[in-house]
């Protein structure tokens, strides 16, 4: 029985329009669109929309920085995502910016309809202030200690350490991001979404098998810790959308953002004619999916259905969270040359390696996801050159030289071919749960099958014996005939190759239900290489080119590896004079409980204790440490982490993980002896 149609509409993430689009960001890109290829091959009517982030006090301060609008900047920036994405394959029916009229009508729309129904509420709070910039500092521009767990260097809105949420004034020691100026308390007028209304419906809805387990799992935690009010409102200066009547307050960016799913849909009704109510009525027939990655399950999965029900929407069918994506084992790094971006990778690998190969890691949970580029290479060469290319490449010279390109009438292995096709049903699934590793894996495994049959049957051989022509033809009928259910299967991950494969089998289309019936008594076309092996040396010269050049005096790694970012402002000679290092001896290593990466360490600094935190623990155990000497900043102000206070910092270097380096002073030297 043939499945019903389904309407579809499915989104990811919009990416911000403050940067370029890189290796991590593909994950969520590429596991959406094969999801939605796949969709469109069930005959399903699926709608794929996307938008830049365009709003928010980063891009008014880079647009400034450059001496520029930032409507100039997002304009710019959406160029530069677009033309990564369509040659990353990326297939979406719309694509735009949260800086469009459709995007301001629904934001006010949604807006004036909770406020009406009396979900907004305002009232004066003490905000943080830059008082050298004269601005109150965003979220994101106030850095400080978690007030939860103690974690350092955290943003002014949440934790990534421990997740939690809280208003920036709540940050310990906070900093400003843009001048580095000591924030000032100043007040301001501010408009809360009742975020606490909603908690009965979205107890309910998060319940009901809307979002993965694992989710669920997640929000029942912060329900427990009771929901808050959410601040809607962002002072002047600030680029974005300015609050119906308020003058100088404008909606914070995380407001009108996941409105930009609807803008964009509603721009393509209207350029293609579909119905926008019939999607998002609150009884609407349509399914509404979100692709996004696991740092913004907040937003998506507590204020975003809750904004939905309070302006009478309806709310997504499901949301779907991945993890993370790091590279060799470790956080994306640019020292290291593995920070890639979409076009740095572009200008030396094929854009269909990386499809496969995020397609065969990918599951439908939010683990984190390993680019690893030994891996890569290897996988991609034997699965997709080794295993399924090479089945048409061993068949089709056959068939075009001595049948002119022609089929034969009768399969030669009928049963074989219908258990490839039969597999369609479990392969179908695995797709349609974003278990793509495991479909992968089934597809793999049926190319080796259908490289035994070539193997065991020898067309190589048998175009030498007299009067086994038919035969010859017969066998490569068949493996071809197997080659296009393969590539039907992949047709979701490798969309250009299939359009390869769709020409030279002489084929009108690529749908799934196709291979129902085979090639019989058809004509092929000329077979062309469909895919080169990946060679080393681009992947090398790929990392090379992603690598910036971090020469610096030796890193301070007491929380981790060697910077990520860029070398920082220079500083004078007087500056470092001021720091006082000074030989230790290390006394005591010992584990800090609840700590991932951090040891205690007692240090003689020459008579005098001190007690110390270290990020060392991937590089050493503590009985390796006792005895040892090593270096500190002897005047570093104390302090106070969640776990005791630090008074000081030992010097270490590397890259990080096991290669982490402490510094270790010459033969006869002493604690409390000063390092010049």
């Amino acid at each position: 029985m043939p499945e019903q149609r389904r309407s579809l509409l499915v989104t990811s993430a919009l990416p911000y329009a403050n940067g370029s689009i890189h290796l991590g960001h593909l994950v969520e890109y590429i596991q959406t669109d094969i999801w939605v290829r796949f969709q469109k091959m069930r005959g399903h009517d699926c709608t794929y929309v996307c938008a830049d982030d365009a709003h928010g006090t980063p891009i008014m301060l880079r647009a400034r920085q450059e001496g520029i609008t930032p409507e100039e900047l997002i304009a710019r920036v959406s160029v530069e995502h677009q033309a990564d994405f369509a040659d990353f394959l990326i297939g979406f029916d719309h694509y735009s910016s949260t800086h469009s009229d459709e995007n301001r009508e629904l934001a006010e729309l949604i807006y004036t309809r909770n406020r009406d129904a009396g979900h907004i509420e305002t009232r004066t709070i003490t905000q943080l202030y830059d008082p050298e910039k004269e601005m109150f500092l965003p979220d994101r521009f106030i850095k400080g200690e978690c007030p939860r767990c103690g974690a350092p260097d955290q943003y002014g809105d949440s934790c990534e350490v421990c997740g939690a949420t809280y208003s920036p004034t709540e940050l310990k020691n906070p900093v400003s991001a843009i001048s580095g100026a000591t924030p000032v308390e100043k007040e301001s007028l501010h408009y809360f979404f009742k975020l606490a209304d909603f908690e009965p419906m979205l107890k309910k809805w998060t319940a009901a098998g809307h979002l993965q387990e694992e989710v669920a799992n997640k929000l029942g935690e912060w329900f427990r810790e009771g929901l808050r009010e959410w601040d809607i409102s962002r002072d002047a200066p600030y680029f974005g959308f300015e609050i119906p009547d308020a003058p100088g307050k404008y909606f914070y960016v995380w407001l009108d953002a996941p409105i930009g799913y609807l803008a964009s849909f509603r721009q393509y009704c209207q350029r293609s004619g579909k119905d926008f109510d019939a999607y998002w009525k609150p009884d609407s027939n349509a399914e509404v999916y979100h692709f996004i990655g696991k740092d913004i399950i907040y937003f998506h999965a507590l204020f975003w259905p809750a904004m939905l029900t309070g302006a009478g929407l309806r709310t997504p069918t499901a949301i779907f969270a991945h993890g993370f994506l790091t590279v060799n084992g470790q956080k994306m790094s640019k020292s290291r040359g593995t920070f890639i971006k979409a076009r740095t990778y572009l200008e030396h690998l094929q854009p269909e390696y990386l499809r496969y190969y995020f397609a065969a890691k990918l599951g439908s949970g939010v683990d984190d996801l390993d680019l690893s580029l030994e891996d890569f290479v290897a996988r991609v060469n034997s699965d997709l050159v080794g295993k399924v290319v090479n089945i048409a490449s061993r068949c089709a010279g056959f068939i075009h030289k001595r049948f002119e390109g022609r089929l034969s009438a009768a399969l030669e292995q009928e049963e074989l071919y219908t258990t490839f096709v039969a597999a369609g049903t479990e392969i179908a699934r695995l797709y349609e749960a974003r278990e793509y590793g495991h479909a992968m894996r089934e597809i793999m495994a049926l190319a080796d099958v259908a490289n035994q049959y070539i193997d065991e049957q020898k067309p190589w051989v048998l175009a030498r014996q007299e009067g086994a022509g038919r035969q010859v033809q017969a066998v490569c009928s068949l493996g071809l005939n197997l080659f296009r259910v393969l590539m039907t299967y992949l047709t979701p991950v490798l969309p250009a190759m299939s359009e390869k494969v769709r020409e030279f089998l002489q084929l009108a289309s690529m749908r799934w239900d196709d291979i129902a019936e085979p090639l019989l008594d058809h004509r092929i076309g000329k077979f062309q290489p469909l895919m080169t092996r990946i060679e080393a040396d681009a992947v090398e010269a790929m990392v090379e080119a992603s690598r910036e050049n971090l020469e610096a005096a030796p890193a301070a790694a007491i929380s981790g590896p060697l910077a990520e970012e860029p070398i920082a402002e220079t500083i004078s000679f007087e500056d470092f004079a001021r720091l006082d290092l000074r030989i230790v001896r290390i006394v005591r290593a010992e584990e800090v409980p609840g700590a991932d990466k951090l040891l205690r360490l007692t240090l003689d600094l020459g008579g005098e204790t001190r007690n110390v935190f270290a990020g060392i623990k991937s590089a050493y155990r503590p009985e390796e440490l006792e005895g040892r000497l090593t270096v500190m900043v002897a005047n570093l102000a104390p302090r106070k982490m969640r776990f005791g206070v630090s008074e000081g910092m030992v010097l270490a270097a590397g890259p990080g993980g096991s290669d982490l380096f402490i510094l270790e002073p010459h033969q006869g030297a002493q604690p409390g002896m000063r390092v010049k």
